[in-house]
């Protein structure tokens, strides 16, 4: 069972491939606070079927008490494909991070990622699959200045190189933000809107999610709605006296008559 959450916490997007089952079993006490480890196993009718280890180190680095560095995790499934990435804190405002994917024994993609935050404005620089001997590589850059608490105005440039073949692609960027469009209703209740436009692929998409959380029940619903007519909910209860959480959820495409639905237990 997976879910795809917006930066609001709120559901604008769902998709229910299966049936997963995740554990996780704790480490010897003095590396307890840095270790995390997970087992995940995905039984479906419409991908195959997998088995992933994961490996998460935090570091000593405590920059808040939710974050410290450096930070590395890691995936492996039983095909031996693995996908880690390493993100450290080099100094104020300055994060750099690597990222590394394999398909079984060969190497797919790594690139290094360094971004920096300013008073008004961010730079992010990211350097994709570099090969010097064969001359190829994707760099792309991004420059964020904030004009208002609500107006950002960037731009993104964009050079790809490999044998035969160059090109850059320079574009530009705005981002208008709204206090009130994620709405607490009351305690229990929040909802916000989405809003997504492209030029480019000439596609406009408009999401309304809420969230209903009702704790003494000990359930948590969330459910979305799109101008595509894409519905999605999801429901999750945590069992009593056990230390398992039961999740639900449904996906439906008016538009192309399909359902998706799964269930998920997670334990610990």
């Amino acid at each position: 069972f997976e879910r795809a959450p917006d930066d609001s916490g709120l559901l604008v997007g769902l998709k229910t491939t299966g049936c997963n089952r995740q554990c996780r079993r704790g480490l010897p006490p003095e590396v307890q606070g840095h270790f995390q480890v997970n087992h995940t196993v995905t039984l479906s009718t419409i991908r195959e079927s997998n088995h992933h280890f994961g490996v998460k180190y935090m570091g000593t680095k405590q920059l808040s008490p939710t974050e410290a560095f450096p930070v590395l995790v890691g995936d492996m499934d039983n095909s031996g494909s693995l996908n880690a990435q390493v993100i450290h804190q080099l100094g104020p405002g300055l994060r750099s991070k690597m990222a590394i994917q394999t398909q079984q024994s060969k190497f797919v993609k790594w690139q290094v990622d360094g971004e920096y935050w300013g008073s008004d404005f961010t730079v992010d620089v990211t350097l994709g699959n570099p090969d010097v001997l064969m001359g190829s590589g994707i760099l792309v850059a991004h420059y964020l200045q904030s004009i208002t608490p609500c107006l950002a105005l960037g731009s993104e440039l964009v050079y790809h190189r490999r044998p035969g073949e160059e090109g850059t692609v320079m574009s530009v960027a705005g981002k208008y933000t709204l206090n009130n469009w994620l709405a607490t209703v009351t305690d229990q209740l929040q909802v916000d809107v989405e809003f997504e436009a492209s030029t480019r692929m000439q596609d406009t998409n408009v999401s309304f999610g809420y969230q209903l959380d009702l704790p003494k029940a000990n359930l948590l619903f969330k459910g979305s709605v799109d101008s595509n007519w894409i519905v999605g909910a999801t429901l999750e209860k945590q069992l009593l006296l056990l230390p398992l959480t039961l999740a639900l959820g449904a996906f439906l495409n008016h538009r192309k008559n399909k359902l998706r639905s799964g269930f998920g237990l997670t334990i610990g």
